[in-house]
């Protein structure tokens, strides 16, 4: 077994970041698995094009021959698996992509992983599956329910959230079955640089900037905790550094708000750094749509957990955070261009017919 970490989906969003704060805190060699599908984008990655301790390989997790290569030639002291269709409005228009990468992609990695860790021998105790998971995958809360924690029953309402559920059963029955050395985390809404533009944050952004209308689904008024990208990675370093095996640890950012609100916020952030040329307040975009089939009303995570036993918080507010978001996005042109191309704008186009967000 190697000082070498093995990670799925990292040329995605959270997974691209992790590897950027990896890479500047760890001395470890990194190994990347990604099939570079719609929202893998290998740019995100080029700094590291030339790093001696740094390889990126292009495949399926679905692929089984290659991951159970991958396991015996770079010998892995741990896999961070991020690999996962993650967008629900994708999975309620076509479920079937996220049943084979979230749930079936899972199982192969982990069986990859259990043949793995059985010829190394005594060694395979050091070894770590890092899954990282979703609160979707609680269902949804009242206004006045307590926060998820990592005790509470699943009840997912999406496709996405049902196949992530599925994919975290998985990982549990592969630790107590096989025992397997496994970890799970579950995360609230991430947000921050290289965040693919379907989500919407990024959407806000980008279509107020070309003063195109903000689609706010339904009343605007379903909540999320939001957590800055960044501390999610810094909290999956430390699960993975001190966590216990076979327990599952909930990450959250503080951060509880309604849709509409976080865009107001952008909108106010864009007036003052980017206004627009004929004086309008970007507000005056915003623009309610039909809400879409099984929207969850409110989440919020209970982080108190990993805050005891490994003294994880988060370092940005919501304040902090947005802001160093928006800022990000005014200053990389380049990037929004790859990314608004191809088959992100059918997707765009298809999702939101009849309301001009192309």
């Amino acid at each position: 077994m190697r000082d070498t970490v093995m990670i799925t989906g990292g040329a995605g969003f959270i997974g691209s970041n992790f590897v950027r704060r990896w890479m500047a805190k760890e001395s470890s060699r990194v190994v990347v698995l990604d099939d570079l599908t719609y929202a893998g984008i290998k740019q995100n990655l080029s700094e590291f094009n030339a790093a001696p301790r740094f390889r990126f390989v292009k495949g399926d997790i679905n692929d089984e021959g290659l991951v159970a290569r991958l396991f015996e030639v770079e010998q892995p002291k741990a896999i961070l698996h991020f690999a996962a269709e993650s967008h629900v409005d994708r999975s309620v228009a076509s479920p079937g992509e996220f049943i084979r990468t979230n749930i079936h992609g899972t199982f192969n990695l982990l069986q990859c992983a259990r043949t793995y860790v059985a010829a190394q021998g005594a060694s395979g105790h050091e070894f770590r599956f890092l899954h990282v998971s979703t609160d979707e995958v609680y269902g949804s809360l009242g206004p006045d329910d307590a926060a998820f924690s990592e005790i509470t029953p699943y009840t997912p309402n999406s496709p996405y959230s049902a196949s992530k559920a599925a994919s975290d059963h998985l990982v549990r029955a592969y630790h107590h079955t096989y025992g397997l050395p496994t970890l799970v985390t579950n995360c609230s809404n991430n947000y921050g640089p290289f965040q693919f533009p379907e989500k919407l944050i990024p959407l806000m952004i980008l279509n107020a900037l070309n003063g195109k209308p903000l689609p706010v689904y339904g009343d605007g008024l379903n909540v999320r905790d939001w957590l800055y990208v960044t501390d999610h990675c810094d909290a999956i370093i430390a699960v993975l550094a001190k966590g216990k095996i076979g327990e599952t640890y909930n990450v959250g950012g503080n951060s509880e708000m309604s849709n509409i609100v976080v865009v107001k916020t952008v909108c106010a952030l864009l007036d003052e750094l980017a206004p627009m040329k004929d004086g309008r307040e970007h507000a005056s975009l915003i623009s309610y749509v039909k809400d879409r089939p099984g929207h969850d009303r409110r989440y919020a995570i209970d982080a108190g957990k990993i805050r005891r036993e490994l003294g994880w918080e988060p370092n940005e507010t919501f304040t902090s955070g947005i802001r160093k978001t928006v800022e990000w996005y005014l200053g990389n042109p380049k990037w929004i261009e790859l990314v608004r191309s191809g088959e992100y704008k059918q997707w765009v186009a298809q999702q939101y017919a009849g309301t001009h967000q192309a």
